[in-house]
């Protein structure tokens, strides 16, 4: 289902009044947020009783999750507590779970603060990795900074069996340019509920690539906002997801300075019994900006039947001085076109299929710069199409 929208209102918290997205309020108190009951515009499609616990934090239990980091010499990371007062600097919390993340990560885990100095270019990518050791809820924050005219890649990955949430910073800074690949490899049976939460400096550039194929619920909420004229971000994303997995992808570019730029992209394929994707894409351009620029994209490929994929682009605009403002949607079946010249030259129904769905994904990740990520995920991207063809 493909549901576009221009101008839209949406809806706020709890009471259903009609509001702007740029509107809906901000706290880190998780008690100013009621807790979800699956009506509000932002959790309709998320099935609440699979979250176990993590949108209303009242049957809190001791899960575990570690948190590994290598880095290049010349990029500092540091393990610090809830007190440290780069935490938190560059956002409030915009829904319950992300309020029970920051309340609550310090009970569980360190922050961790990875800082790019100023004019330093990384020589090698900074690896941050998650893994799950048992089921009971964990919460988690991360700060990457990229100061001013630095360059720096970052890799996230989470995987093992876990119940999580956490909220990861990024700050780029005047004249910075900072690339994120945010990894969901999780086993089967993990719950992850992750807010990110970006602000790009003047002439900065932030480019990220989430990559969802594991887990049983996984729902991602990147949010992008400048705090400079000039500012470039590209949301990129891909997602595959098999038989009774959810999936869900929520980003939102708030153009709230002059002369931004903002691209989103994500793709995903649906395969088996009850596979659920949702993309809900936002754009906000504000008032009194011009020269702004700024287009989203979601393509989808419906493999089986069965399946369901939710696919909402939102575009709010207050200023008639854009340069460009635009969304598109897709969702469908493989073309018969495609299969039948494949196979029309000897090459069999099910290799047939699996070369389309490559090709269909393999323009995005070929975006990603680092070769052994990119070969493995196209592996696994192999992977759950071997899975699908056995079904």
């Amino acid at each position: 289902m493909a549901t576009p929208n221009l101008g839209i209102k949406e809806h706020s918290h709890g009471g259903g009044i009609p509001v702007s997205k740029i509107d809906v309020h901000g706290s880190f108190d998780p008690a100013d947020f009621p807790v979800p009951n699956g009506r509000e515009e932002e959790w309709r499609f998320t099935p609440l009783r699979r979250l176990r616990g993590l949108h209303d934090g009242r049957d809190i239990t001791d899960g575990a999750v570690t948190v590994e980091t290598t880095a290049p010499d010349e990029v500092r990371v540091e393990a610090v507590g809830k007190g440290d007062d780069r935490l938190g600097t560059s956002f409030l919390p915009n829904d319950r779970v992300s309020a029970l993340a920051f309340a609550s990560f310090a009970d569980f885990n360190p922050a961790t603060v990875i800082t790019v100095p100023a004019e330093v270019q990384a020589s090698a990518p900074v690896y941050v990795s998650v893994t799950g050791t048992r089921h009971g809820d964990s919460y988690g924050h991360t700060v990457v900074r990229a100061e001013r005219h630095s360059s720096a890649t970052v890799v996230l990955e989470y995987r093992g069996s876990a119940v999580y949430a956490d909220n990861v910073e990024f700050i780029v800074e005047d004249g910075a340019q900072l690339n994120v690949i945010s990894l969901q490899d999780w086993e089967r049976d993990a719950v992850h509920v992750s807010h990110h939460y970006t602000k790009v400096g003047r002439d900065a550039r932030f480019k990220s690539f989430v990559v969802t194929l594991g887990g049983d619920l996984v729902r991602i909420s990147p949010r992008v906002g400048y705090t400079g004229v000039g500012g470039d971000a590209e949301l990129d994303g891909l997602y595959f997801t098999g038989a009774g997995q959810h999936h869900e992808h929520r980003s939102l570019i708030d153009h709230n300075m002059s002369k931004t730029r903002g691209r989103v992209e994500y793709k995903g394929a649906l395969s088996g019994a009850d596979a659920h994707a949702v993309w809900i894409g936002d754009v906000i351009i504000g008032e009194g900006t011009d020269g702004t620029d700024s287009y989203e994209l979601n393509r989808n490929l419906v493999l089986t039947d069965g399946t369901r994929v939710d696919s909402v682009p939102n575009l709010e605009i207050f200023t008639g001085e854009v340069e460009s403002a635009g969304h598109a949607s897709t969702s469908g079946r493989l073309d018969d076109i495609h299969l039948f010249y494949l196979q029309s030259r000897g090459i069999p129904a099910d290799e047939a299929r699996r070369l389309v769905i490559r090709g269909f994904f393999a323009d995005l990740i070929n975006r990603i710069e680092i070769p052994e990520l990119r070969e493995r995920i196209m592996d696994e991207v192999e992977e759950k199409l071997q899975e699908q063809g056995q079904q």
